[in-house]
């Protein structure tokens, strides 16, 4: 018997090792290095290899961009791997939970302790984290090279875990696609594309954006980093810049967007450049469109958004507390789907710095989750929704405190951030309650809260104790409704 475990995948055969009671793989291919030849284009199957391949390591994190300390990114490593925990891969028919590790379109790794399978495969998930490319290198809009290659990506992995998942016990047709943020609206994207469809059976939406952008504004986008770079804005012109430094210029001209806000529009007061183009072919229309005009079928969707999503941001930008009545008329006529009159008759009284988180968290990540879990349901689908209502002292119920609790690892940087060095027992008690109903979501479509439907919108509100409850955001979802988030277009 080997000391490490080993599987044989239909690419080769890989070791990986024990912990803490699960087998664990890391840094398998499931295409070929995105670069020299192969850059900005779509991704390529992994050629056959002899021998064992070691599967210890996590794979190199692809270009990273956004606020924040990124790791230095080399220029010929393969991105493009995948990380698989197993409770035992002599087991079979396993539910398959899939992580797809891409927060804001810019950034993420499978390395993120925040991601450690460990707690649910040890609850009796197959859990595998994809990473892709992110940024302009998975989607910025380039004459030369397909559009939307990170979604590209995370098809050919999931290709690769129909081919494979059942070496390492889990069902291929047991398949739940989940993510948060950017890894969010990668799943809404995937639920409308045929090629995608066969590939999996549920989607967990966390904290699903409202981000998609028409060719005309990417193509702007594009001419603006061509020319800060000086190349020519092809697939030819940015392969002659580095990885590491192409993705260093997109983090600068995120931080210098406000300064196209009359050319961009609202895409210029996110700071975010980049994410999925409505390209006319992989993606000929945004999620809620088409599931809503009946060219996507519903699905088994567990989504939910957190109660203070804006909050994170606001304090990590220094910001909270400081807005104006100037801030809260901008916000609402940059963001409200209608007549900003609308907010204000829905919400009387309500400060500056309310009025400012209110409608950010509407149309960065409430309103887009809500209204994908209605138009889920009225595709056919089975649609249930959460509301992260558990507050930390500092941050309240904020943007990417769910996935610490989800995953388990309270103990993680970010779980310290939000928890403390020792979290305190509701938050245990929620992230309990969290991981439980994903795994039970994995394996039966039920995480153990009633469905949502038009009727009674029943609406989980996590919290310590959770209780279930008509959705609590009404007079937001009355502003929205029947106003999908629409594609960043030029102003």
């Amino acid at each position: 018997m080997h000391e490490r475990p080993r599987v044989t995948t239909a690419e080769g055969t890989v070791e990986g090792e024990y912990r803490d009671g699960t087998a664990t793989f890391r840094g398998i291919p499931y295409a070929q290095p995105p670069v020299g030849a192969l850059r900005f284009a779509a991704p390529e199957p992994v050629p056959h290899w002899d021998g064992v391949r070691p599967a210890i390591e996590f794979g190199p994190p692809p270009p990273q961009s956004g606020p924040g300390p990124k790791a230095e990114v080399s220029d010929d490593a393969n991105w493009l791997t995948v990380a698989v925990c197993t409770p035992d891969p002599g087991r079979s028919a396993l539910p398959v939970l899939v992580w797809i590790s891409c927060g804001g379109y810019m950034a993420g790794t499978a390395a993120d302790p925040m991601f450690d399978p460990t707690a649910l495969a040890t609850a009796g998930l197959v859990v595998v984290t994809v990473q892709c490319r992110m940024g302009a290198e998975g989607f910025a809009l380039l004459d030369g090279a397909p559009s939307n290659r990170g979604l590209l990506d995370q098809i050919a992995a999931l290709e690769w875990i129909q081919r494979n998942i059942a070496a390492f016990g889990g069902d291929p047709d047991a398949v739940t696609i989940a993510g948060t943020s950017g890894g969010a609206g990668s799943v809404a994207a995937l639920l409308t594309i045929p090629g995608a469809r066969p590939l999996f059976r549920r989607a967990i939406t966390h904290s699903v954006p409202g981000l998609n952008i028409t060719p005309a504004l990417a193509t702007e986008v594009t001419a603006a980093l061509a020319e800060r770079l000086r190349v020519a804005p092809t697939a030819a012109g940015f392969a002659q810049v580095p990885p590491q430094r192409l993705a260093e210029e997109v983090t600068a001209l995120c931080a210098d967007s406000p300064a196209y806000k009359n050319r961009w529009g609202r895409l210029a007061h996110l700071g975010i450049v980049v994410c999925p183009v409505i390209d006319g072919d992989l993606l000929p229309q945004t999620p809620w469109e088409a599931l809503a005009d009946g060219n996507a079928a519903g699905v088994d969707l567990l989504a939910g958004h957190m109660r203070d999503e804006f909050r994170l941001f606001s304090i990590m930008m220094g910001v909270r507390g400081t807005f104006t009545e100037e801030d809260a008329a901008t916000a609402l006529e940059v963001f409200a789907p209608g007549d900003p009159a609308e907010y204000r008759a829905a919400y009387p009284g309500a400060t500056a710095d309310e009025t400012v988180e209110i409608v950010y968290s509407d149309a960065t990540f409430r309103m887009p989750s809500v209204l994908l879990a209605e138009a889920n349901a009225a595709a056919g689908g089975t649609s249930f929704l959460f509301e992260m209502c558990w507050e930390s002292e500092v941050y309240g119920a904020c943007h990417s405190i769910d996935v610490p609790l989800a995953f388990g690892t309270l103990d993680c940087p970010t779980g310290v951030l939000f928890f403390g060095e020792d979290a305190p027992d509701g938050a245990r008690a929620v992230s309990d309650e969290l991981l439980r109903s994903w795994v039970r979501f994995c394996a039966t479509g039920d995480p153990g809260w009633p469905r949502y439907d038009p009727e009674r919108r029943s609406t989980r509100l996590v919290d310590d104790p959770s209780t279930t409850a008509p959705y609590p955001e009404e007079r937001s979802r009355r502003i929205w409704q029947d106003r999908p988030p629409t594609p960043f277009a030029p102003a």
